[in-house]
């Protein structure tokens, strides 16, 4: 998949961001068919205080309006949740690179059965970030995943 180690650096940055501001450090990434990135985003459900706002719904918003979705990637830190795997399947986001699926496995297998095609990459970077935060923030983990803990 063109773009997929370069978006992933997107991606991971994204993540960092969203941990410095005391968020979920989730990033991504949507890349266009030549690897160009269109938009970017992290997890801001903490900082705007709003359910909806995932990494992969934040980059998608910021890529703006396209004519087809077709030919892009979404490259995210994390396996996308149901809600994401949703919005790339409702969009005919035409493949996925995740960075890790450790942490959380999420729709992506959905997806593939869908037609998506899908990578996992099993960075050990997108998986010690993953790792650190829900050792140290288990209560925020498991309400970001919709689960009480």
């Amino acid at each position: 998949m063109s773009g997929a180690r370069e978006g992933l650096d997107v991606a991971l940055a994204e993540a960092r961001a969203g941990l410095a501001e005391g968020g979920v450090p989730i990033g991504a990434a949507l890349l266009g068919p030549a690897g160009e990135v269109l938009g970017r985003g992290h997890n801001r459900r903490v900082q705007d205080g709003d359910p909806s706002a995932h990494a992969e719904t934040a980059a998608f918003r910021a890529a703006g309006r396209q004519r087809s979705y077709a030919d892009t990637t979404m490259v995210t830190t994390l396996s996308p949740c149901w809600y994401c795997s949703g919005l790339v399947r409702q969009f005919g986001i035409g493949r996925v690179v995740i960075g890790e699926a450790r942490t959380f496995h999420g729709g992506h297998d959905w997806l593939t059965e869908h037609g998506v095609q899908v990578q996992v990459l099993d960075d050990a970077e997108c998986a010690r970030i993953m790792h650190e935060f829900v050792a140290a923030r288990p209560e925020l983990w498991f309400e970001d995943i919709g689960r009480a803990r």
